[in-house]
């Protein structure tokens, strides 16, 4: 019979190093290496008053924004509990809106945000107002709607982060779906007690250029001037309770962390914003959630690693993790354009106890 101690060497290795906290630094470092620099180019507000996001460079983030979020929320879709939060159009300008979620006590401390899904209805279009634009050709019967969080900073300026994009056909109606998960993310970390959420929702032609036409201005949602009561705004929060669901190996987030805390993954929000060399280059997000794994690990009895002294100390540490979506700001040429980067291992979906590197198997643990 195979010694049981042999299947230690048998597990596989974690996708990141032991104990290190993820710092801008290091950031910085993935970011450079991706793009091939070897420093952070220093771009000032005169190469970026014209620089604008295409319409594929942003629907190329949020794929990958999207692809994140599934990789991320992957096993925790069962015995999730669901709120639905109202919400109510604050303002409108031309074909951006401006929508205001109350969120005090939405999403307690004891609680994993899995998924919020904001629902729009979007009104029919009268036949008259059709007939007015005449017969619309395959490339101008669609719009592009957009989803941005507005956040307001101290000095009173507005930051918009783009979160969701897609298209939608003018001739149809029904409630629309937009993942809006990372706006709830940054209200959690970045907003002050008790400020609402604020969305900025805006319609566009699908192309740009001569020959469009102005049919992107026939799509409205309800409530916009309306006072039709079934299409008010909806925002749906998924979470999980983390006192049933602690298998997810989040940490309490009501109980510090002691030397008797056991390994846990704990959330660290990580501020771009904050960052100088981010300043003007990091177009998106304004910052993510990384998180970080936490707390000691119970240890192998003495006589198991007399036998196998290679081993060492076991310790907390990242086993599975997912990769971060960008837009930074490229200059050639003499140009700025955006461009879209994925960065490897940014975001800790997952921590383990591992011995230099090797997982240990659920029946060593004392």
């Amino acid at each position: 019979m195979q010694p049981l101690w042999l299947c230690w060497a048998l597990w596989v290795l974690p996708l990141a190093g032991p104990g290190a906290t993820l710092t801008g630094e290091q950031l910085l470092e993935s970011l450079l290496q991706q793009l091939q620099l070897s420093e952070a180019p220093v771009l000032d507000r005169a190469d970026m008053e014209e620089l604008a996001i295409p319409a594929h460079v942003r629907a190329q983030y949020v794929a990958l924004l999207q692809r994140s979020h599934r990789d991320r929320s992957r096993g925790k879709r069962f015995s999730q509990s669901f709120r639905e939060v109202a919400g109510r159009f604050l303002a409108s300008e031309a074909s951006t809106h401006l929508l205001v979620f109350s969120m005090e006590q939405r999403l307690p401390p004891n609680r994993e945000l899995v998924q919020a899904v904001l629902r729009l209805f979007q009104e029919p279009v009268p036949r008259a107002a059709l007939h007015r634009h005449g017969r619309l050709s395959p490339r101008s019967h669609r719009a592009r709607v957009t989803v941005e969080w507005l956040s307001v900073r101290d000095d009173g300026s507005n930051r918009t982060s783009l979160i969701d994009s897609r298209l939608v056909s003018v001739h149809e109606s029904g409630w629309k779906a937009f993942d809006v998960t990372e706006a709830v993310n940054f209200w959690q970390q970045l907003s002050r007690p008790r400020q609402p959420l604020l969305l900025q929702v805006s319609v566009q032609r699908e192309h740009l250029g001569p020959g469009t036409s102005e049919a992107h201005r026939l799509v409205r949602f309800a409530s916009q001037g309306t006072p039709a009561e079934r299409g008010e705004p909806q925002l749906e929060l998924h979470t999980l309770d983390l006192r049933d669901y602690g298998a997810q190996g989040d940490c309490d987030p009501e109980a510090p962390v002691t030397e008797g805390t056991r390994c846990c993954r704990q959330e660290m929000y990580i501020d771009l914003q904050g960052m100088k060399w981010a300043e003007n280059w990091v177009l998106e997000p304004p910052g993510f959630l990384a998180y970080e794994c936490v707390g000691t690990c119970p240890q192998p009895p003495e006589a198991l690693a007399f036998k196998w002294p290679v081993l060492g100390p076991r310790q907390c540490i990242a086993s599975e993790t997912a990769s971060l979506p960008m837009i930074v700001s490229i200059k050639e040429g003499g140009r700025t354009r955006p461009q879209v980067v994925s960065l490897p291992n940014m975001r800790v979906q997952k921590c383990s106890c591992a011995s230099d590197g090797a997982l240990v198997p659920r029946r060593l643990q004392p």
